[in-house]
């Protein structure tokens, strides 16, 4: 069977799949439940933190971890030229969310969901900048 799409980007498709559904069921779980307790997580975490509860940070993941890589993962599978953008943008975006949340409520390992989406964000990065994913998302001349 052959895939009209290179593996590279069907892996970067995959990715940025798993970001959006899980930025956008993460960001609803602390929009419903701000105090973090439905996703089992301690609402401890913020005391030192400018946030008294898991609303904004849930508003923040659900739309630019969740509903922008929605739409980006749309641009990937439709060959938009302007998701490799997206793409780069959702993978840095990511990576800037993990450092500020070690920052704020420190490096917690258990679970290890920061280690976890941390790499994710560099997987998405990676696939994003390797050259046939470059090509294959060229614009039009």
């Amino acid at each position: 069977m052959k895939f009209k799409k290179p593996l590279t980007v069907i892996l970067l498709i995959l990715l940025m799949f798993f970001q959006s559904i899980s930025g956008i069921f993460g960001g609803i779980g602390l929009i419903i439940d701000p105090s973090g307790e439905t996703l089992q997580i301690p609402i401890e975490w913020l005391a030192d933190s400018p946030f008294n509860n898991y609303l904004i940070p849930g508003i923040i993941l659900f739309s630019f971890l969740g509903v922008i890589p929605f739409f980006v993962l749309f641009g990937l599978w439709r060959k938009r030229f302007w998701a490799w953008q997206g793409s780069l943008f959702i993978g840095v975006i990511l990576i800037i969310w993990i450092i500020v949340e070690i920052i704020i409520i420190g490096y917690q390992h258990n679970p290890p969901l920061q280690f976890i989406y941390g790499l994710i964000g560099l997987l998405i990065i990676t696939f994003t900048l390797i050259p046939n994913v470059k090509v294959y998302f060229k614009p039009p001349d």
